[in-house]
């Protein structure tokens, strides 16, 4: 009998097709060795870099060091209860946080899990955590202004929507204040905003959002938090789950996103310990040679999208937190060099009273006037040179020599204008208010006003006009450009007159 070996072998190979439908073949390795949030497992043959593991008893992990014989893992949880032996498990899927609306008004942690205690956060979404960012094709240049509501800020050193700014200074010169401050005067704007504390003692987080709540802003921001007792993986990815749940809003929604990196100082150190405990070779400040691009792949994915991409935005604002004012250090001049400019703050300016502490003369803004209003940009022009000619002057005028009359118009003007930009927390100003409260310190309206009645006067000023000529307010709000000067002009010189009389 002759057998017909291709209907055996067909016949097999159906049998074996079969019976692998039926059967759940996972990728399994196991624990070498575990310590320092760092686990070494054996066996992941096929694993791909940035994907979740999961350990046997429900930990999840990051393969981070793919190496010849064994895989690094990042464990993401208490390392403490993982031990040697134990299974790791594939899961084929590259770390994605949840994301969506549902998010809004929440404090979660970076991978999307609720730590507010409000239960919940059922998500129908999700994004991978890192993307490459968009080409130039897909970008617009920057020209819509992202409003601080800080008058300092929006008339020297603008923030438009789609850029990075750094904001950099010593600890305890108002950095986080600013950023508040911005997200607090988001709103009714329909920016989304996304605050990510990283390295932070839980109770800071704590009063933070409870500043937010009360000032109304959680209804349009989420809060990511990786705090200080949180792992170093925990601490170095929370930066990546906020820009992708930021990414969400921009990319499907079209809309106008804000994040705020607070602060990045810490993440590098985070990412540093992981390093090392990787035994990857350390540069300089024992920072890896990667620390650059830890920063930079962040924050190339703030961008304004064209009108083809829907025309969405996402506004970076890392925070840099120098030593004593040590701005040539490593992780300060990597991200000075990757952001479109920076808000520098300092310690003497923070102890004098000017809040918030800004200095003019280091800070900068590359997008510049493109990112004001009209009015902003005619009546600001001249108030950065008025700064820094006072400041140059002020150190004359501390020696004690006889000053001539120009000289000491300029000083004294300089005084006032300072105190004009002094600007207490969660108070921010709309644009039109400011462009008024500049306009009358750059015309000169200010110079007889006692220093000490600055502020009473420009709040009242802004009550009079409000109260008694709102076309004022109505014609910047609407237009963007300066109302009438003539009758500006004599709007202010009216008030200043009824003013002086009433101090008297």
């Amino acid at each position: 009998m002759k057998v017909n070996t291709d209907e055996i072998v067909s016949v097999l190979k159906k049998e074996i097709a079969e019976y692998g439908k039926d059967l759940n073949v996972d990728e399994v390795g196991t624990v070498l060795e575990v310590g320092d949030g760092i686990a070494r497992v054996y066996g992941l043959q096929d694993v791909m870099a940035n994907e979740m593991v999961e350990f046997q008893n429900g930990i999840m992990g990051l393969a981070f060091n793919l190496e010849e014989n064994s895989v690094g893992v990042v464990v993401m949880g208490d390392y403490l209860s993982i031990r040697e032996g134990f299974t790791v498990k594939r899961t084929q899927r590259i770390l994605e946080v949840p994301t969506g609306s549902e998010l809004i008004g929440r404090v979660v942690n970076p991978l999307g899990e609720p730590v507010d205690g409000k239960g919940p956060v059922n998500t129908k979404k999700t994004r991978p955590i890192e993307i490459i960012a968009p080409g130039i094709a897909r970008r617009k240049g920057v020209h819509e202004p992202m409003q601080t509501g800080i008058k300092g800020i929006d008339s020297m050193i603008p923030v438009g929507r789609g850029q990075r700014q750094l904001i950099i200074g010593d600890r305890g010169t108002g950095k986080t204040a600013i950023a508040l401050d911005t997200i607090v005067n988001q709103k009714n704007s329909g920016v989304i905003c996304v605050y990510v504390a990283i390295g932070q003692k839980a109770s800071t987080v704590s009063s933070l959002v409870e500043k937010l709540e009360a000032q109304g802003a959680m209804d349009y921001t989420i809060v990511v938090t990786a705090n200080a007792s949180d792992p170093a993986a925990l601490q170095y990815l929370a930066p990546y789950a906020g820009t992708a749940m930021a990414e969400e809003f921009m990319y499907n929604e079209g809309k106008a996103t804000l994040c705020v990196y607070d602060d990045l100082t810490k993440q590098a150190n985070a990412y540093r310990q992981m390093s090392l405990l990787l035994r990857r070779p350390p540069g300089r400040e024992a920072f890896p040679g990667d620390v650059f691009y830890l920063h930079s792949r962040l924050l190339e994915r703030a961008v304004k999208l064209n009108e083809k991409y829907g025309s969405g935005s996402l506004t970076a604002l890392p925070i840099i937190e120098t030593q004593a004012g040590e701005v040539s250090a490593y992780i300060p001049t990597n991200v000075i060099s990757i952001t479109d400019g920076q808000i520098y703050l300092v310690p003497h300016l923070f102890s004098a009273g000017v809040r918030p502490a800004v200095d003019v003369g280091i800070s900068v803004s590359r997008v510049g006037g493109n990112a004001q209003i009209k009015a902003m940009k005619k009546v600001a022009g001249t108030l950065r040179l008025d700064l820094a000619s006072f400041r140059s002057l002020e150190a004359f005028a501390q020696l004690g020599t006889e000053l001539d009359a120009a000289t000491q118009r300029q000083i004294d003007r300089g005084v006032r204008l300072v105190e004009l930009l002094k600007q207490d927390q969660f108070k921010p100003l709309s644009v039109e208010r400011q462009v008024i409260s500049i306009y009358a310190g750059t015309k000169g309206y200010v110079d007889k006003i006692p220093v000490n009645k600055v502020k009473e006067y420009e709040d009242k000023m802004h009550e009079y006009i409000a109260s008694m000529h709102s076309e004022i307010f109505d014609s910047i709000k609407k237009s963007n450009e300066l109302p009438d000067e003539e009758k500006l002009k004599k709007i202010l010189a009216d008030f200043t007159d009824q003013f002086i009389k009433g101090i008297q």
